[in-house]
């Protein structure tokens, strides 16, 4: 009989639960039951990458949270991302992204330019059906007792490397330690 070890058992139960979680991202409620949420897992030395170019971004900023969250980061066992293509309005003309009408975001959209962090403008809806994606996929991590942080940081650096096609992007690094490497932290 094979013997798994801690470590490698912790291992693929992360993943197992990274998984999960993009499945209940999947299929959490969206605005007019239309699905523009997109995940990707990430695990191995790609999330050495991503921490890489989360320290460029602090340095480039002056954010120096960036760097903290690449610590934790370089310590997670895979990380999950979850990103939103917010481009395209609901058809709603709800008002809520700040234009009149659905068509005033396309044209701003349309004419934006690239440089933030993000991409923008983006539909309301879209940025709450990536919220309640979001609730979604942390709620499967904490119920199996997995330990996550959702990191905007990490969403930034996945975005700026071009790793989801996605306006939004957040970061859900996971790990299973003794200790929760994301809230007792510097």
């Amino acid at each position: 009989m094979p013997v798994l070890s801690s470590a490698e058992a912790e291992r693929e139960g992360i993943l197992r639960v990274a998984e999960l979680m993009a499945v209940a991202a999947r299929t959490a409620p969206k605005a007019r039951g239309i699905d523009h949420i997109k995940t990707a897992i990430i695990s191995g030395e790609e999330l050495e990458q991503i921490a890489s170019k989360m320290e460029e971004i602090a340095e480039a900023t002056g954010l120096r949270f960036f760097k903290r969250d690449a610590d934790c980061l370089r310590r997670s066992g895979a990380l999950v991302l979850v990103g939103v293509v917010g481009s395209r309005p609901r058809g709603l003309n709800c008002g809520a992204c700040g234009f009149e009408n659905c068509d005033g975001l396309s044209k701003a959209r349309a004419e934006a330019r690239e440089g933030g962090l993000l991409r923008g403008p983006n539909c309301a809806m879209a940025l709450l059906d990536l919220g309640i994606a979001i609730g979604s996929a942390v709620k499967i991590a904490s119920d199996l007792n997995v330990d996550n942080r959702v990191m905007f940081t990490v969403g930034v650096a996945a975005l700026a490397l071009g790793l989801m096609d996605a306006d939004v992007v957040m970061g859900i690094p996971l790990s299973a330690t003794g200790k929760n490497i994301y809230f007792d932290r510097r």
